[in-house]
């Protein structure tokens, strides 16, 4: 009877690709076009930010990229799962701002696949805060969607309020990467009602699009300075020289 009405429903509703809207043959799939543009990172990579790297991946081989070389991250490991561009921009954008929150859980089970190598007993998963005028604007967080969806994904804990965004700051779309640190610090703390889940823990962060690692390293000094034993961070798509 199930069989038979999910039948029934995929003829009436029939699986559509995340990006285009184009048919595909399972839900929540990529249609043949959108797959080829889908800058999935694969292979060696950055272990700070998750950037591809020239070369061949060992399972002990532990390399940096040019950026992660030359700025201080505060957080310990990184991965990313798609370079910014084609199709992932589509997606970054229509779950950030076309209200498509059904994107969130079908590419979260993406992000869990890369992160799989920094994945840790008993982690944190939170997500980067908004600070609660764009929140209001915006209606949600498109972080806490992908948060909660790569925590249920890994079977983790999750807090989405673990930390809290305590000034406005400007839109950096655009903005040079010495400005977006400097727009970004102490902008982040940790919720002080939730700083007991914090102490001692292994936290891993989980945002939208790593640009320069500002907003991320904001989160990771917060949670650091509040007894975090070590940061990681996770995001959907990484913006890399060559994107």
């Amino acid at each position: 009877m199930v069989a038979k009405f999910q039948t029934a429903l995929r003829l009436v509703y029939p699986p559509r690709c995340l990006c285009c809207g184009g048919l595909v043959e399972t839900e929540f799939g990529l249609c043949a076009t959108c797959w080829r543009d889908a800058a999935f990172i694969t292979g060696l990579v950055c272990d700070l930010c998750g950037t591809p790297l020239p070369g061949e991946a060992h399972p002990t081989d532990v390399v940096h990229c040019d950026d992660c070389m030359t700025i201080a991250r505060p957080w310990s490991r990184g991965r990313a799962t798609f370079l910014y561009r084609d199709t992932a921009r589509k997606l970054v954008l229509s779950l950030k701002h076309g209200d498509r929150l059904d994107i969130a859980k079908p590419v979260a089970a993406w992000m869990a696949k890369a992160a799989r190598p920094i994945l840790l007993p008993d982690m944190l998963v939170a997500p980067v805060p908004l600070h609660w005028m764009r929140l209001l604007k915006r209606r949600y967080n498109q972080s806490v969607l992908l948060s909660d969806s790569v925590a249920r994904a890994t079977g983790l804990s999750h807090c989405p309020d673990l930390l809290t965004r305590i000034r406005r700051t400007p839109s950096l779309d655009g903005a040079s990467r010495d400005t977006r640190f400097a727009t970004l610090n102490a902008a982040i703390s940790v919720t002080p009602a939730r700083r007991h889940r914090v102490i001692g823990r292994k936290v891993l962060i989980v945002d939208d699009v790593m640009t320069s690692g500002a907003t991320l390293a904001a989160c990771a000094e917060a949670c650091l300075a509040s007894g975090a034993a070590q940061v990681f961070v996770l995001t959907l798509a990484r913006v890399a020289k060559d994107a």
